[in-house]
């Protein structure tokens, strides 16, 4: 099917009522597009390490929709014209300008996976997409089957690469991990696979968590081997009761991977330490090169010393210890 977009220029005030105007008409699928600024509060929620990009807020809106062959195009654009000049007698609404395209329908949500396809790391470990047939397999080999959805972690990023690598290197038969921001798992699938007795992924998004889920049934990991919760070490809340470990009897890990932000691990180096062996190891990745001396500051000044740092183009890892 060929859906029709249609765009009305009009103003950031306009876009509340005229969102529920075309809601009433039955149009499903509204998208806003405004150089509102964001607020500090946004900025943290989107966890991004690239710098964004904003306008000028300049009052202008553009709202657009995507209609089936079900809508008359052009009594459409008139009802529209009609409530925004009903509209113009109370607020500005913009210059009304109504532009007309097409797309066609396709799965936007699933395209994707025609680019995922198996690959192999560190010799032995091999990313394999759950809906993907691996014929080249090795006696040894660790296949770690993934289904990401629209959590992070495939493994092809070299962050992930990054933090597989120190696992291999640092985690011993029998370790506990705390995976912090586990995305799709990938990277607690990979720590039960390399030996360790128990681990606990957790992430602040549900989205994740269940994916994360479905990833360690798909790999027949048992929950008693695994156990991933949702939960936020920085917001404040009762972390410590969705621990598979009692902090407050001073169980601790001999392991936590945090492959996020350089924005996020630098508070998270503030509370991580309760949740760490004396002797255990932090592995950090998800940090972009530029902001590695921070990382690192925040580290020292809370306590650990670093023995080991990676780098991979222009991501790095670094690896703590307690001081």
């Amino acid at each position: 099917m060929v859906w029709t977009k249609l765009t009305i220029d009009t103003t950031v005030e306009a876009v509340d009522i005229l969102s529920a105007f075309l809601d009433d008409l039955g149009v499903e699928g509204i998208m806003i597009e405004d150089n509102v600024p964001l607020t500090e509060e946004d900025k943290k929620a989107m966890f991004v390490d690239i710098p964004l990009i904003e306008g000028e807020d300049d009052g202008t809106a553009k709202v657009s929709c995507f209609i089936d062959e079900s809508f008359d195009v052009d009594t459409l654009k008139a009802d529209i014209v009609a409530e925004l000049t009903r509209l113009e007698e109370f607020l500005p609404v913009g210059t009304k300008n109504i532009t007309l395209g097409n797309t066609e329908d396709k799965d936007w949500i699933n395209n994707w996976k025609q680019f995922f396809k198996p690959f192999r790391l560190y010799d032995n470990i091999v990313i394999k997409p759950t809906w993907e047939e691996l014929t080249d397999v090795k006696e040894d080999d660790m296949v770690v089957e993934i289904d990401p959805g629209i959590a992070f972690g495939t493994g092809s990023h070299e962050t992930t690469k990054l933090c597989i690598g120190q696992l291999k290197k640092y985690l011993k038969a029998g370790d506990t991990v705390f995976d912090v921001g586990s995305g799709s798992g990938i990277l607690s699938i990979i720590s039960v696979m390399l030996g360790a007795g128990f681990v606990h992924g957790m992430d602040i998004d549900e989205v994740a968590v269940r994916a994360s889920i479905e990833n360690r049934e798909v790999n027949n990991i048992s929950e008693d081997k695994l156990a991933l919760t949702c939960g936020n070490l920085l917001a404040g809340d009762d972390v410590a009761s969705k621990m598979a470990f009692d902090v407050n009897k001073g169980e601790k890990y001999d392991i936590v991977v945090a492959n996020i932000l350089a924005d996020v691990i630098i508070p998270l180096s503030g509370v991580i330490k309760p949740f760490l062996k004396e002797d255990g190891y932090f592995i950090t990745s998800g940090i972009i090169d530029m902001k590695e001396e921070a990382v690192k500051e925040a580290l020292l000044s809370n306590g650990f010393k670093i023995i080991d740092v990676v780098h991979m183009n222009d991501w790095v890892s670094i690896i703590a210890k307690i001081a």
